[in-house]
């Protein structure tokens, strides 16, 4: 990859679609909470308002036989990727349509068609499955990149420091993000980490890192556009910190005792899409019309989504146990098993 490959194209089209695809991810989230009211999505529901800029800003930049690892609140991972919205909201509702036939849910979005390697519930479990992956194209002399999208919750877990070494021991490409949001589900991340400059935790395990304001897209972007250049021309593991806030409760159990409200109202005056529609009204580079369009054609999708969601159908009770085993692929294994 060359020098120019590493620079974002910020051209009026590429901002528009960074702002539709920002836009995307929280009218779709919107949608998403409106609808755990009525319980039509049922368990756990981590929603991502403030931070779609860091999916938007890196997924983009990986190849499509590059894989990710996400969290539990990886929807706008899942978007951008092109996990089809029908099949993530089917997901969510607990029918076969979904990615995942309805087993996984809100937490464990997964489509191997997108090299989407899933969403998981244990803070910091994403890590060492994304080692894993880099380490089996290693053995198979496949060239891929892995990121791993987590949490600061992530980074006071055990996982974390032996995930960011064996990477950085054994030259694994993997690009570790930090989705930095301040608060580890209820606690602040000065309460729990001496060093709450993230990105020199992984310097010490001798990869290269950054920092980048995680609300602003374009900036996200240029970062992860050198990070995955720097990985293809020499293998190794790199560290993006992206410094972001979560406008929303850690999840819909979550009370948000642990923050004033007058600090959210604060951190909404410089979220990512405010942020990159400013900039581009101010440089007169869209129309309120262009904005009324986006916002129509996304409400089109999720209305389908939803209708898709709602005709699903359920996995028959049959099937409770289908995928708990590999099947046999011969007679003389299925011999064995009878």
């Amino acid at each position: 990859m060359n020098g120019s490959a590493a620079k974002p194209h910020l051209t009026r089209e590429h901002a528009l679609d960074l702002l539709k695809q920002m836009i995307r991810i929280r009218q779709f989230e919107a949608k998403c909470a409106e609808l755990y009211t009525q319980e039509k999505i049922r368990g756990f529901l981590h929603l991502y308002d403030g931070e779609e800029a860091v999916a938007v800003g890196v997924v983009p930049v990986l190849e499509k036989h590059d894989r990710i690892v996400a969290t539990y609140r990886e929807h706008g991972q899942a978007l951008v990727r092109g996990v089809p919205m029908k099949a993530v909201l089917a997901e969510m509702y607990g029918k076969r349509e979904g990615c995942s036939r309805g087993r996984g849910g809100s937490m464990h979005l997964f489509d191997s068609a997108t090299n989407f390697c899933g969403g998981n519930a244990i803070v910091a479990g994403g890590l060492p499955l994304a080692v894993g992956l880099a380490l089996a194209d290693r053995m198979r002399g496949e060239r891929n990149v892995t990121a791993c999208f987590f949490g600061d919750g992530a980074v006071a877990e055990g996982e974390f420091h032996e995930s960011l070494n064996l990477a950085a021991l054994w030259g694994l490409p993997v690009l570790f993000v930090c989705e930095n949001n301040l608060y580890a589900m209820g606690t602040a991340l000065a309460l729990t980490e001496s060093e709450t400059d993230l990105q020199c935790k992984a310097a010490c395990y001798r990869m290269a890192a950054e920092a980048v304001d995680g609300m602003d897209v374009v900036a996200v972007e240029a970062a992860a556009r050198r990070a995955v250049q720097a990985m293809r021309e020499t293998g190794k593991p790199y560290f993006l910190e992206c410094r972001t806030y979560r406008l929303r409760a850690h999840s819909m159990f979550d009370a948000q005792l642990y923050r004033d409200k007058a600090e959210v109202e604060a951190w909404r005056q410089k979220e990512p899409i405010v942020r990159l529609r400013g900039w581009l009204e101010t440089n007169r580079m869209i129309h309120p019309a262009e904005i009324e369009q986006i916002y129509k054609d996304v409400d089109e999708e999720i209305a389908e989504a939803v209708a898709f969601s709602e005709a699903g159908t359920w996995e028959p009770v049959s099937d409770l146990t289908r995928f708990t085993y590999a099947e046999p692929t011969t007679r003389q294994e299925a011999a064995r098993h009878d």
